[in-house]
């Protein structure tokens, strides 16, 4: 069976609205989630992100959510690089956060899911879902150290 969803929790110790400016600035957003390089990216619901995957070559999301500083959310490709997202090879990343009541920083929570939906062969969509998993926790690493240093 294969599993739909990764979930991840982390505490930044940035106020929200840095952690926003982090999850969305395109030099922020394609260092801790591409290959360093800034991305593309129309802020708002519909709007495109052109992530630059470095070997894995570019890959499109389609913004779902953008509520400042609370909800992003996006769609992108589990198939081919250059691929555009659609409902049988996307899956779904949202990102909430919230304020951090013990420390006064940020709860950001990371779920993707859609796997069991991708139009991909059992094997593939598993090992999807097991990559996937594997990568986000160094993302969200350095996601968390770009939030907490002191320079804009």
């Amino acid at each position: 069976m294969i599993p739909d969803t990764i979930e991840r929790t982390i505490v930044i110790n940035a106020p929200r609205e840095r952690v926003w400016s982090v999850l969305t600035e395109p030099a922020f957003l394609g260092r801790w989630f591409g290959s360093g390089q800034p991305v593309e990216i129309d802020l708002r619901p519909g709007g495109l992100v052109l992530f630059d995957h470095g070997v894995h070559g570019t890959i499109p999301a389609r913004l779902r959510t953008v509520e400042p500083p609370r909800t992003l959310s996006w769609r992108w490709s589990q198939g081919a690089a250059g691929q555009e997202p659609d409902d049988i090879n996307a899956t779904l990343v949202e990102f909430t956060l919230a304020e951090d009541a013990t420390t006064g920083g940020t709860r950001l929570t990371m779920v993707e899911s859609g796997f069991t939906g991708l139009g991909l062969p059992a094997g593939e969509a598993a090992e999807r879902h097991r990559a996937n998993g594997l990568n986000w926790p160094g993302k969200l690493d350095r996601l968390c150290a770009d939030c907490e240093q002191i320079a804009a």
